[in-house]
């Protein structure tokens, strides 16, 4: 969907991180845990923020799932999907942290500020992701528990070891990291993969650019700074602002299939209609906005802040619709 051509000579080719990265990063990490240390810190390792809406879209497809599970049983799947997801983010701040050290808006988090010790950090994510996979297994079953298993090793292999450094298309295809979790709540009720969950998967998954290459488009510093390939860093504000546009138009129709396809009633219908017009208008703006003849913009990405925002508020309010659906028409 996207046609980009990169304007350092091939976003491709592996980033060099070695020399002042892993300078900054050894200057910040220390090799013992720092007695600042605190729970809280630990608790950061985990992304939190990030959590908000894993929880949110896994109790959504729990819920909208046929059939049902006892609330004990519900309340620790959704706890493990919490955990996984957590546990991936406490990996990838481990693996990230050279990039972390030289980014403002990551200097402070844990490991570059060496209040923990990046094994100490890793050996946390690895526990808290084989703990969560077991017992999703033997709470729930055992397809749920490869799916959750599956969304930690694509969100660490596949988005932060490979993808993230080398090609600006890492949101785009690294988005499947943050689709899973619906898919896994509704394999927890199930015990089975239909298109249904995975057209959830693909609503998560074509909104996560949009999303994800609004915030860029203010960050943009912070990604050249550390060598990271996001979109407007290789190909420039404008494509980027360009590629909001276009995945926000494709997202529509496919966020409301739900409705047409008759996994969902008019409730759904109706709200994911006015929500994407809504999230259609924002990302217009975006395009739209004041730029110079480099496309930079002339308002200090106000549009790109608002959009980024809207976004966030877009798919809990979709989720939330989808949930309210069900329960008061049973579609």
């Amino acid at each position: 969907m996207s046609d980009i051509t990169a304007q350092n000579g091939g976003a491709s080719a592996p980033l060099n991180l070695s020399g002042p990265l892993h300078a900054v990063a050894a200057g910040h990490a220390r090799s013992d845990l720092a007695p600042g240390s605190e729970v809280r810190d630990w608790i950061t390792l985990l992304k939190p923020r990030v959590l908000t809406l894993v929880v949110y879209s896994g109790i959504a497809g729990l819920l909208v799932a046929p059939g049902s599970l006892h609330p004990i049983l519900a309340f620790t799947a959704i706890l493990c999907i919490t955990i996984a997801a957590g546990a991936a983010g406490a990996i990838n701040m481990w693996y990230d942290r050279d990039i972390d050290a030289v980014m403002r808006r990551t200097q402070n988090r844990p490991i570059p500020a060496g209040r923990i010790e990046a094994g100490s950090a890793l050996a946390y994510g690895v526990a808290l992701g084989a703990g969560s996979v077991a017992l999703m297994g033997l709470a729930t079953n055992w397809l749920a528990a490869v799916v959750l298993a599956s969304s930690i090793l694509f969100y660490v292999f596949v988005y932060t070891m490979w993808l993230k450094r080398r090609t600006p298309q890492n949101i785009v295809i690294g988005g499947a990291a943050g689709a899973f979790p619906p898919l896994i709540g509704w394999v927890a009720v199930t015990g089975s993969i239909t298109a249904k969950p995975l057209l959830l998967f693909a609503i998560i998954f074509f909104w996560t650019p949009p999303h994800f290459w609004a915030l860029s488009l203010f960050a943009h510093a912070d990604y050249a700074r550390a060598g990271v390939p996001m979109l407007p860093v290789v190909a420039g504000a404008r494509e980027t602002r360009k590629q909001v546009l276009v995945y926000t138009v494709a997202l529509l129709p496919l966020a409301v299939s739900p409705w047409y396809l008759g996994m969902a009633g008019w409730i759904y219908g109706v709200s994911a209609t006015l929500l994407g017009l809504w999230f259609l208008r924002h990302a217009w703006n975006v395009w739209r906005d004041e730029q110079d003849g480099q496309g930079v913009s002339l308002t200090k990405d106000l549009p790109a802040k608002r959009c980024f925002k809207v976004s966030i508020y877009y798919l809990f309010a979709l989720f939330g619709a989808l949930v309210v659906d069900h329960l008061v028409l049973g579609a």
